[in-house]
This record gives structure tokens, sequence and C-alpha cells, in this order.
């Protein structure tokens, strides 16, 4: 059989984030206002003190209440506004009547955006820089204070730079459209000036909070990409494009070199698509090469229908997005590279279909893994630890990692128990897990640690192979940890964690920086983990 084809062509660039700029003038003095490049001025307010009666004002907003002679602080009460995050209100500007009338404003952008900035912590400014993003859409060019405070020292004043441009970029992402009409110019995100604001750190920063954005819009990008254009020699090609690209060393093995290498898990749960598995390797070294060694796995199911355990069509609909830990490895791989962190990255893509076919593997058969353990299989539904534990296997076998990590929507159970706004996080290592936790609070992209309970290892035990890759008695429960149990197999004595991602990496709707559908979660975790990493 031949992969199915499409009418519908498949993109060759990732798409970039809007620009954040940074401009030492501040609302009173920035000639930016009346060049006539910016469409809109936003200005912060923040919530009541106790016992105080109104909005509190924040730097910019006194000075740009000045200059365009408007009560702000009115038009806010008047608008509902608590000053929490999220909030945005756009104040547009009337023009004058007659050519004899003067307006305050005249000369300066006909909107401003009153945005809330909440308590003012990076989680309140991240979702500050949302509202812009959402608010200004269809704009070319904003200049903001949202963040700016004249008290900050250089190091807050830098986190603050950072959260308002990772919540701006990040919301400015939009669903890609593979459509005859264009998408709508209102949709376009505007480019970002942040008033006030300057000096090595600032800037360093805002760089920062532009490699995590672009990597989470590639994330995104690739997972929303609908299977029949993205199959797994797709997601090879895309790999292989951008690590070449941006001078990485790139391996790619086909099925031939799969089977050479016994790869059973992989080929087992490709075997029943028309598009054959691949396994991708991508392979970043600084010029100094004296770090550690970093390895990410990432689950690649390029489609997901269960396989002959197939599920229920409401439960396929968001499949497309099922490699969306493959995604999150190759994205963290390549802004690695780009941020020159001072460790050896290495992206470990196990890439597969799983369908039903003539070849599908069966509830009862025996696949041999990367190195030798055979594995029962009881559910062809749980696909993914299998192609994780080869890809972990050989990982352990040939690439000598300081540190293992795999990345994967893998559990519905980590999902029931964490919701969407945490992932389930598994270790091996002590240091590693706080490392990835205290990630995860600096980005926004929460974790929560999980034990590896020891009485549950009878689930991944059978009769008739090494192990049973889910459990036979439902009893025990625990699917997320029962699952961790079993990847924690193929990892030898390596520094090992786990993300289960299942709920955080998609969303049913916009919210604050995070969009519909494929949500990029992970991306800006692990590029924040390799910074900080000693």
């Amino acid at each position: 059989m031949s992969p199915r084809t499409t009418g519908v062509a498949p993109r060759t660039a990732p798409r970039t984030p809007p620009t954040v700029d940074l401009h030492a003038a501040t609302v009173v003095d920035s000639p930016l206002l009346t060049d006539g490049s910016v469409d809109a001025v936003a200005v912060q307010v923040a919530p009541r003190r106790p016992g105080d009666d109104a909005l509190q004002p924040r730097s910019g907003t006194p000075q740009a209440a000045a200059r365009y002679g408007v009560d702000l602080a009115e038009l806010a009460e008047r608008a509902g506004l608590t000053g929490a995050a999220g909030e945005a209100f756009t104040v547009h500007l009337p023009l004058p009547v007659g050519s004899s009338v003067v307006l305050p404003w005249a000369g300066l952008p006909p909107r401003i955006v009153l945005v809330g900035v909440g308590d003012e912590s990076p989680t309140a400014l991240r979702r500050a820089g949302a509202a812009l993003a959402r608010a200004t859409r269809g704009l070319r060019r904003v200049a903001a204070t949202v963040g700016a405070q004249t008290h900050d020292d250089d190091a807050a004043a830098a986190r603050a730079a950072r959260a308002v441009a990772e919540g701006y970029l990040l919301a400015a992402y939009t669903l890609p459209r593979m459509a005859a009409e264009p998408a709508s110019p209102a949709q376009a995100p505007a480019d970002l000036v942040l008033l006030g604001r300057d000096g090595p750190a600032v800037r360093e920063a805002v760089t920062t909070a532009a490699t995590g954005a672009a990597a989470t819009w590639l994330v995104r990008d690739l997972a929303n990409t609908p299977s029949n254009v993205k199959n797994p020699a797709w997601m090879a090609d895309r790999a292989r494009h951008l690590g070449s690209k941006a001078g990485l060393d790139v391996e790619v093995l086909g099925p031939r070199e799969l089977a050479a290498g016994g790869f059973g898990g992989i080929l087992a749960v490709g075997g029943g698509s028309a598009s054959t598995p691949r396994l991708v390797r991508v392979s970043y070294t600084p010029v100094d090469g004296d770090g550690r060694h970093v390895v990410v796995v990432g689950k690649g199911i390029t489609y997901d229908t269960g396989g002959l355990s197939i599920k229920p069509r409401e439960a396929m609909v968001p499949m497309k997005t099922d490699m969306a830990g493959s995604a999150v490895a190759l994205a963290t791989v390549l802004a690695a590279a780009q941020a020159q962190v001072p460790h050896r990255v290495t992206a470990v893509l196990p890439l597969a279909e799983n369908h039903v076919g003539a070849a599908s593997y069966r509830p009862g058969d025996v696949v041999t893994i990367h190195g030798g353990t055979t594995v029962e299989i009881a559910n062809t539904d749980a696909e993914g630890r299998l192609v994780l534990a080869d890809a972990l296997a050989w990982a352990d076998a040939t690439l000598d990692p300081d540190v293992l990590i795999d990345v994967a929507t893998l559990t519905g159970a980590a999902t029931l128990g964490l919701g969407r706004q945490h992932a389930a996080l598994y270790g091996t290592d002590d240091a590693l897990v706080a490392g990835l936790s205290a990630a995860g609070e600096r980005t926004g992209e929460l974790v929560w640690h999980m034990p590896l309970v020891a009485e549950y290892e009878e689930a991944v035990r059978s009769s008739v192979a090494d192990l049973r890759h889910v459990p036979e008695d439902r009893r025990i429960g625990g699917g997320s940890i029962t699952a961790a149990l079993f990847l924690r197999r193929f990892v030898g004595q390596r520094r090992w964690a786990h993300l289960d991602i299942a709920g955080p990496a998609r969303s049913t709707s916009d919210k604050h920086e995070v969009t519909e559908g494929a949500t990029g979660y992970g991306a800006r975790l692990l590029l924040e983990y390799l910074g900080s990493l000693d």
C-alpha cells in the first residue's frame, strides 16, 4: 500500500510570531506616538487597594492621560474594569468634525487600550500581555507601558518585560488555515513596542521570551497540521529540513533500519498504517561541548485511532495532536541551538500512525523492544508507551545521556487526575525533578510531581513476556503511574524524567496565553530547564 496523498500543500517553513521591540522613551517623550507608525497605546491599571474606591494607575497611565487630555481612570471605571490580570478595554478616540476643531489627541494614535495587570506577578503580566494581543489583532503596531514600573530594579524589570512579551507572543498565535480563502487581516497580530524599557537585562529577557514563543508556535503548527498531511514521513522530513537548516546533525531511520535494529514497538504500532514509521534523531552540540548531554524523547503518534482497540469517534477528533511530544522535542533542540545553551541536546522522535489494517498488531501479541525486552500487548490504544520504550532503550544504549527526559500525551488518567493546567511529572532523580518543577513555575507551564509507587509494579508483570504494558487487574488504577513504571524499565540507570502532558497539550478554547487546539505546552518549560542546568 502507498501512503495517502492530499491536495493540500504542506508548509515549508514555520510561521514566526510578531516582533517585540524596546524603546527607552516613555509615553510622554516617545516620538513613536507622533510618527504615524503606532496604531494604539496600551496602558496599565491595577485593582483597588483596600479602603480605596478607585483603580490604581501604574507607570505610564497618568502620563498618557495628561498627554491625551483624557481621564483614563474615569474611562476604566465606566468600562467596568477591575484591574484584574487579563482584562482589556479599547478606547476608540473620535475624529473631529470640521477642519477648525483641534482635539487634544490630534496626531496621536487613535486608540488607547486599558489593560489590567492584577498583582503584577509574572503570571498576571503574562495574562496582561495575552489580553493585549487579542485586543489589538489587525493593527500594525502597538506601544505599551504594560509591565513597566519606575521603581523596579534591573532584574525585576527584566522579569516583567519577559512575562508581558511571552503572554503577548503566545496569545498572538492563530490556528493555521488550509483553505481557499486567506486568513482575515483582522486576525493578524500587531508588532509590540515596550515603552520606557531598555538595557542589557531587559533585552536579554525579551529575546528569551521570543525564542520560547517561536518554539511554542512551531509545536502548535506541527501538532495542528491535519493528519492527512502529517504522517511519519512528513514529520521526519520537517525534522530533517529544520534541523539541517539550523546546522544540526539529523539521522532518520526508516522501516528497513528499524527492522534491522529490533525496534519492535515502533514497527508494531505502525504496522497497520499505509504510512510507514520512522525514528528521527536531531542533535545540537555547542561550540564548547563541556556541558551535560540532555536527550529529549517525544512521542510521535501522527494519528491515533486506537488500533484494533479502537477509540470512540469523539475521542479520535483531537488525535492529530497525539504527536505533540515529538514536536516539543524537536522545537526544544532547535531553540537550544538558537539560544546557544552550553549543553548538548538531542531530540529523539519515534514516529508512527496507530491505524487499523491487515497488519495491525493485536491484543495478546508479544513484541520485542530494542535491546531484547519482550512486551505482552493488552490494549493497542496504549501505543505511546511502546514507541517510547523503543526510543528510550535506544537512547540509553547509544547516546550516553546525562539526563533523559521523555514527553508524551500519554494517558487520559493524567488528565483525570490533574486537569489541564498541570502535566504529570515522574522522575528517578530529585535534582532533575526539582529543576523541571522550578522551570515550570517560571514559565507558567506547570507540573505536578507524581510518585512511582513500588506497590504498583505488579501492573507491568506478565506471565508470557518480560513485561505487560497495561495492567491486567483494573483494580490497581493509577493509569498514569503504571505507564511511568513501564517506561522506567527502559532507561537503564540514567537520570530520567517523564512528562505526561495529555492534559495541558490540548485546549478547547483560548484562555490567556493558551490557544485553542494544540497549546505547545512543554517547549518553554524544557528550554528554561536547559538554561538553568549547571
